[in-house]
């Protein structure tokens, strides 16, 4: 950007002002209005003094001071304090003008946050890595050496400020800001010549430049040579310039960190801000590079002078103003290739990392949208001139709201986002009337087509956003669309309009080479994505599997070459170790090899040489190298790579560019494949690559390559070992509410079945025991069909009794005690609005807790839902109210999911049940549970008229969501879970124990005799198919099973639970398993938990204890006794326990067999037994009224 000089100390201390635009450039106009306005304030606060003067002064304060000599008011930084007699004297810095003035006391004011909001105005900074040199002379030697100096020469300074003063032009390239400085290379125009002041210091001996990597590559001839400054070999700091100069004050409020905040993500240190060829000197010796620092690469099918800066982008002045108050750090390196050739209305395909970026496409569209003049020969009809089509309709909304902030600057283009259902009637109603801009997804566009036969009339741009998507999951559509567009576009009326296709996206889709050669014309391909144009540039790619000894002797085979042609060959190697034997042995078998590494006494000028040296057809030239090397060389006519040693993803990319001048750049077609391929990538796969063989199967299968039966076998173990690491995490949403994750490999939930985590809670046991329907009380809706609510029991319902209790309780406000310790996972009290809730605390920030008031995370434990809390608004919580398990469940209504392979669903949807359903109580039928989750197959709204003693069906959720046209059937839902259930996987700490396997059988006495069996199960009904899982002989949905169905039964894993009983005294708890002939026992403790895991014969039995109380791990024990296992579990605090288990399991009991033998041994007196025994006793004497015979503790 051009800049005017303010104020120089010296060239490593400079201060400037910026023109023209920029993300850190701010309109002169805006600085004058400042000015004016800090004027008219102050000077007319004259009258409250005291209310605008700084109750003191100190040395770094902002403030706002009045200068003599410039007669304003000027924003400015304390420096220094003199005291004199009467008053007190500051020197001040004036941030806008850098200029130095001394103020008398009386002349400062504070500064209001209203006048502090736009950057300073002068800029401090300095020439980048160029630094000061002195000459020092021996007088001992009588010798002068030029060396390294920690101040600027003032002759270097003289020269420095002389050449600015005869510049007529100056312009500064930004490389990095550090401290509030910006690093600049300053370019000066003198005489019609243009000089780089950084080299022209550095080549009149004021300057040396600092180098990048102190460790060169070069060799001792030349080491003595002054290097130029390269920029591409230098490291970066991602600082935003534009919050460089905001004042100090103020600059915390605002991220300063580009990587985190993703309003900031576009790079603007790229090669966009790299200098030119021209300006480095003819005698820059490269140097090795850190392969940390980021590189960036293009591949071009047509030469594209690229915009890097926002002031010389192609984009009308207005949206770069608006851009430029955006705080838009940009453009990036792949906008800066795409935006010229969309800006003129050519075909673009963009491929990138930032392919999912629309701000590729937009700010060029919105230019080209603003010549009116180019539509003129168009017909007068109503019809878009752009659309817009995305893979859904989160990112159409995304497309939309950034066309709708940026459509202000411009002329009205009355964009409109059409998300359309199956609902014809809504496709009918849609009216497009003086929109120019259509945002929308394949298939609402084609059910809008057919109401709007005309939509194609005026259509110029047609845009593709994330393209492999696209023809990933809709490629029918998407090319029935190109279809119609471009016989809409053979008209004579077309002939003088422009026609322009824009496709972008993250990876290269062999559906783009079809949509290159039949529907766009000489296209502008812009490819940033190495491994992405190397699929483009149909590069043959081969995998070797070998051991790792075995890898020389594979190499040498590969090099045994049969071509006629001139082959020039790298082999890359990850250490200098590597590349030594590999050139070791490809000479001792006569292969004419070079190598280069960093320890090497090649330079790169003698390597480049025998690179690029002619030689006679059948020669070839092989290449061994180290990764660090690859930048510095900067070659690109390789045929061939061999990865000897494998890289990480990024660096495969860059070694795939030294083969880009051989990508072919005909399109890629079966018929001419070995013809086009040039280039070849030879991967040896090792033992030592299996971090990186995902990632190789992946990009293999993407390059439509072939694939080593090796490979496909060692990914599929490591991918179940990946699935494995996930057993503890929660199960897939994706999975539960749909049936499938299409993204399992890169998903971080569970996609399998844990016994531990998958037993019901907080279920009922009669719902689980008793056939027929439950009602529902959903209160929390995460989406159309996942539900947070509970199960109200028709009979007495538990928690409607608690929660009169708790609000009844609260009440006295002698009773409503805030907490003073908040522990996390611990239950306390919450008032909302005028009701009080069971709540638990499950994260508490580590920072948050130093404050006296903190906001917790808290769970409703009996609605499900989330929220965040202060910490004072906690109230103790009697234990009394705790007993009542959590009764908070996840309802799923199965056989329903979003149209058109959208993976979530639309919020019109989920609006409209919302309101339908939310706090209203629903008849439905349990098909399937897992762990706190019930899958509901019908729920229905059912209306009792109780005049005429009958019940009306109000609505069924299912049939409501169908009926909004956004919804559609999904018959595999259950069938998906029962396979998962099929497939269950026992429990880590169990793996060594083999699962029992047999066919269900449940007439069986082997069946009838066992406590609990835990199975999964099919039943096919008339409607659905539905699955569950029985405790025993019960199953969960109550459904009897029929002949065919036990019959249809496939081989399943089942767990047996078995029968405890436990007893107590004040320091210990003894629990009782009965089990048989006990054989491989294990038994895990932790804090607040017991898992018991033992085979008996051929049956596997498990009993995952949640305790009710903390116990002493370490002090705990377990024993092998006859026919039971006693675990004495050693408690944490002295005391009574009023129940073992935090839930409730109808096979844990009370052992009353020793509730004599107790109260005989114990030590205390009788009143004290009662005391911590009868709360046990009672709580087992109520749960065995109300089931009716079964034991259970709790």
């Amino acid at each position: 950007m051009e800049v005017l000089v303010l104020e120089i100390e010296d060239p490593g201390c400079f201060w400037v002002t910026m023109k023209g635009c920029g993300p850190y450039v701010v309109n002169e106009i805006e600085y004058e209005n400042l000015n004016a306005e800090m004027n008219q304030f102050y000077d007319k606060s004259y009258k409250d003094v005291d209310e605008v003067k700084p109750p003191m002064v100190e040395e770094g304060q902002i403030c706002v001071v009045f200068s003599e000599e410039l007669k304003c008011w000027c924003r400015a930084v304390i420096k220094s304090i003199m005291y004199c007699t009467d008053h007190y004297q500051t020197e001040c810095f004036l941030v806008d003008y850098a200029k130095y003035i001394f103020v008398k006391s009386k002349d400062i004011r504070v500064a209001l946050e209203a006048f502090m909001q736009i950057p300073y105005r002068a800029k401090k900074c300095r020439l980048y890595r160029t630094k000061p040199v002195t000459l020092r002379i021996d007088f001992c030697e009588d010798t002068a050496k030029i060396v390294p100096a920690k101040r600027w020469d003032s002759a270097a300074t003289r020269y420095f400020q002389n050449l600015l003063k005869a510049t007529t032009q100056m312009k500064a390239k930004l490389c990095a800001v550090e401290d509030n400085t910006f690093d600049v290379f300053l370019y000066v125009t003198i005489k019609d010549e243009k000089v780089c002041v950084n080299d022209d210091l550095v080549s009149k001996n004021f300057a040396r430049f600092e180098e990048a990597n102190e460790n060169t590559g070069s060799s001792a001839d030349y080491q003595e040579n002054q290097t130029s400054l390269n920029v591409e070999s230098l490291p970066v700091k991602t600082v935003n310039p534009a919050l460089a100069f905001r004042p100090v004050l103020f600059q915390e409020k605002v991220s300063t960190d580009l990587e985190t905040d993703p309003a900031l993500s576009s790079s603007f240190l790229e090669e966009t801000y790299q200098r030119s060829s021209t300006d480095l000197n003819e005698n820059t010796v490269p140097s090795f590079q850190n392969l940390s620092e980021e590189r960036n690469f293009v591949f071009l099918s047509n030469k594209i002078e690229p915009s890097s800066i926002l002031e010389t982008a192609p984009l009308f002045d207005d949206l770069k103003k608006e851009l430029t108050r955006k705080k838009f750090l940009g453009p990036n390196f792949t906008e800066s290739y795409c935006w010229p050739p969309v800006a003129r209305g050519c075909d673009v395909v963009a491929i990138s990392y930032q392919g999912n970026d629309p701000f590729l496409y937009i700010p060029p569209v919105l230019t080209f949208l603003q010549s009116g003049s180019c539509y003129k020969a168009l017909p007068n009809r109503n019809g878009p001139l752009a659309l817009i089509l995305c893979p859904g309709w989160k990112k159409a909304q995304l497309v939309f709201e950034l066309l709708k902030t940026y459509e202000r600057c411009s002329r009205q283009l009355h964009p409109m986002l059409i998300i359309l259902g199956q609902n014809k009637e809504e496709a009918r109603s849609v009216k497009i009337r003086g929109c120019e801009v259509i945002v929308t997804t394949p298939y609402s566009l084609l059910r809008l087509f057919e109401h709007h036969s005309l939509l194609f009339c005026r259509l110029c741009h047609l845009v593709l956003d994330e393209i492999e998507v696209l023809f990933s999951d809709a490629t029918k559509q998407v090319f029935t669309i190109l279809d119609c567009y471009k016989k809409a576009i053979i008209t004579e009326e077309w002939e003088y309009s422009p026609h322009q296709i824009i496709a972008v996206g993250t990876r290269w889709n062999k559906h783009i080479a079809h949509l290159i050669k039949e529907f766009m014309n000489d296209p502008y391909i812009v490819i940033t994505a190495m491994e992405e144009a190397s699929i483009y540039g149909n590069v043959q790619q081969v995998v070797r599997p070998c051991t790792n000894s075995e890898r020389t002797a594979v190499l040498l085979k590969i090099l045994d070459f049969t071509h006629d042609n001139h082959q020039k060959v790298l082999v890359f190697t990850n250490s200098v170790n590597e590349a030594e034997m590999v050139h070791k042995a490809l000479k001792s078998n006569s292969i004419f090899s070079l190598k280069i590494h960093k320890e090497s006494k090649f330079n790169f000028k003698y390597i480049l040489e025998q690179w690029t040296k002619k030689y006679s057809s059948g020669i070839h030239v092989v290449l061994v190298l180290t990764d660090d090397c690859m930048q510095s060389l900067g070659i690109t006519d390789a045929t061939c790579v061999i990865h000897f040693s494998f890289p990480s993803p990024r660096i495969f990319g860059q070694r795939l560019h030294s083969m880009s001048d051989n990508f072919c750049k005909v399109i890629k077609d079966s018929s001419v494949d070995q013809e086009y391929t040039k280039a070849r990538s030879v991967i040896l796969l090792t033992e030592n690559s299996a971090c990186h063989a995902l990632g190789i199967l992946r990009y293999l299968q993407h390059a439509e390559a072939e694939i080593p039966p090796e490979l496909h076998d060692f990914t599929a173990k490591m991918l179940e070992a990946e699935e494995d690491k996930k057993f503890s995490r929660p199960l897939c949403a994706y999975l539960k509410t749909f049936g499938i994750c299409k993204n399992r490999t890169v998903c971080p939930d569970r996609h399998q079945i844990n016994l531990q985590i998958d037993v019901p809670q907080n279920i009922p046991d009669k719902i689980i025991q008793t056939p027929g329907c439950v009602t529902i009380l959903p209160l929390h809706i995460v989406n159309a069909t996942n539900y947070l609510g509970r199960i109200v029991d028709k009979q007495k319902d538990q928690y409607t009794t608690l929660a009169e209790e708790i609000n009844e309780y609260f009440k006295k406000p002698s009773n409503k005690i805030s907490v003073k310790n908040v522990e996390k996972l611990a239950f306390y009290g919450l008032c909302e609005k005028t009701l009080f809730h069971r709540v638990q605390v499950i994260e508490i920030s580590p920072k948050e807790e130093e404050n006296l008031f903190f906001n917790v995370k808290i769970q409703y434990i009996d609605e499900g839902r989330t929220s965040q809390v202060q910490s004072y608004q906690l109230l103790h919580l009697p234990a009394r109210f705790q007993c009542l398990p959590p009764q908070a469940v996840e309802f799923v209504v199965c056989r329903v999911k979003p149209v058109d392979n959208e993976m979530e669903w639309n919020p019109k949807v989920t609006h409209y049940i919302h309101h339908k359903i939310k706090g209203k109580l629903h008849e439905a039928k349990i098909v399937h549970t897992l762990g706190n989750t019930a899958w509901v197959d019908p729920m229905v709204r059912v209306t009792r008229l109780s005049d005429l003693k009958m019940s009306v069906n109000e609505y069924n959720v299912r049939s409501e969501i169908l009926s909004t046209g956004l919804g559609t059937d999904n018959p595999e839902h259950i069938t998906q879970l029962q396979k998962l259930c099929r497939h269950v996987k026992v429990l880590d700490h169990t793996k060594n124990l083999e699962p029992l396997s047999i066919k269900e059988d449940t007439a069986g006495p082997e069946n009838a005799s066992n406590p609990q069996i835990l199975s999964i199960q099919e039943n096919s009904t008339e409607n659905c198919n539905s699955s569950k899982i029985t405790f025993g002989n019960h199953p969960c949905d109550g459904v009897p099973q029929t002949k065919e169905a036990e019959d249809s039964t496939l081989y399943q894993h089942k767990c047996f639970y078995p029968e405890i009983k436990w007893f107590q005294n004040e320091e210990t708890v003894t629990v009782r398993v009965k089990i048989a002939s006990v054989a491989d026992c294990k038994c895990e403790f932790s804090k607040e938990k017991v898992v018991f895991s033992a085979c008996s014969g051929d049956k596997l039995y498990l009993a995952d204890m949640e305790l009710h109380q903390y116990i002493l791990a370490e002090k705990s024990t377990c024993v092998i006794k006859d026919k039971e296992a006693i675990i004495v579990l050693a408690k944490e605090k002295k005391g009574a326990w009023c129940k073992l288990l935090k839930n409730k399991n109808p096979h844990v009991s009370f052992d009353f067999e020793h509730w004599e033998d107790f109260e005989d041994k114990s030590p205390f007196p009788v009143g004290t037994k009662k005391l911590y025994c009868t709360a046990a006793v009672t709580e087992e004497l109520v749960d065995s009224s109300e089931d009716s015979g079964t034991e259970s503790d709790e």
